[in-house]
């Protein structure tokens, strides 16, 4: 008996002692798949990480530009180059299609049908007939006029349908001065005047607003006004002896076709001794005496910067209302008020080069 109960408490210590070796050491993780990874082990992510958005890196993407000159002239060159130093500001990767119109529409439509055939990212219309060629060719590519007066006539929109914001994929920057001003400049530098021609191309839709305008504050303020309305370069030298014959003082908007062929003007005007009020600087630097002008410069930075928005998708062009040059300047021409013998009141200032 003593032999049996001894052998049986060797039995219980044996299983006891088993119990406890497997109590500490336990299985291992690959042996329980429902066990916890050792420490040593990296954790899984929590299911709660924060789920911030990381930092954009700046984009390579290479932009292209269609840029569509109406002619070549001093302001027009000006916006152009004012356009592209605002997008080299701007950081972004920018290709440029150029092209001249050489002031034919016909030519415009075929730049602008080449512009939309490669997919250009953006079009600048330099001036009223690139920017109506654009809206023909395109509804789709971001369309940005500068060097426009005004875009309801441009686009024929009708007055009462004009808030400011074209739609669509077009805005832009407008050229357009106060003309009531530029009017006021006449009757300061010559109230004893009587008669004054209003010389500009029939062509160019914004010329013809602003002769209207223009004609109004003019006869408003007792003057005699008289149209003369050349087609092209073609019949300019004609219509402005026709226009020295008929008037004491001429007055000559932001007109495209005169701009690009000043010296024509200033060849008849000055042999006449008829003064030329004119609606920008480059006009009047080549044939006028003074103007109250826009920057042009200015205008295109500010469309630059407009197409830096559209590109980097801060800004939709639908939205974008036009916008206006940030100040004009009274200026005169120094060469030709010498030879017509007029003094500039204070405050102008003169035009340089």
């Amino acid at each position: 008996m003593k032999k049996y109960i001894a052998l049986l408490l060797a039995l219980v210590l044996t299983f006891a002692l088993c119990a406890c070796g497997n109590t500490v050491t336990g299985p291992g993780p690959e042996e329980n798949p429902n066990s916890e990874a050792p420490a040593s082990e990296p954790a899984e992510a929590p299911s709660e990480a924060p789920t911030e958005e990381p930092t954009e890196a700046p984009s390579d993407e290479t932009f292209v530009i269609g840029v569509c000159q109406q002619m070549t002239h001093p302001a027009l060159d000006l916006a152009t180059q004012g356009f592209k130093d605002a997008l080299a500001a701007s950081g972004l990767k920018i290709e440029y299609k150029d092209a001249d119109a050489g002031g034919e529409y016909a030519n415009c439509g075929t730049i602008m049908d080449g512009f939309v055939s490669d997919g250009v990212d953006l079009i600048l219309a330099n001036a009223t007939y690139p920017l109506q060629a654009a809206a023909s060719a395109t509804a789709d590519i971001p369309i940005l006029g500068t060097s426009i007066t005004d875009y309801a006539t441009a686009l024929s929109i009708a007055p009462d349908d004009w808030n400011g914001t074209v739609g669509g994929n077009i805005s832009g920057t407008s050229d357009l001065a106060p003309l009531d001003q530029q009017a006021a400049m006449v009757k300061e530098l010559f109230p004893d005047a009587k008669n004054v021609g209003l010389l500009y191309c029939s062509a160019e839709p914004n010329s013809q607003y602003q002769i209207k305008i223009v004609r109004e504050a003019l006869e408003g303020m007792g003057y005699t006004c008289t149209p003369y309305p050349f087609t092209d370069a073609s019949n300019l030298e004609s219509m402005t002896r026709t226009a020295c014959e008929g008037s004491d003082v001429i007055y000559i908007p932001t007109d495209n076709t005169a701009a690009e062929n000043t010296e024509v003007i200033a060849n008849v005007v000055l042999a006449e001794k008829v003064p030329v009020v004119a609606g920008e600087s480059g006009i009047c630097s080549g044939c006028g005496v003074v103007t109250l002008s826009i920057s042009y410069y200015d205008i295109g930075y500010a469309t630059g910067e407009m197409a830096a928005q559209i590109l980097k998708g801060e800004a939709d062009v639908s939205t974008m209302p036009i916008q206006f040059a940030p100040e004009v300047t009274k200026m005169y021409n120094a060469a030709n008020c010498a030879e017509l013998g007029i003094t500039p009141p204070e405050g102008y200032e003169p035009i340089e080069g």
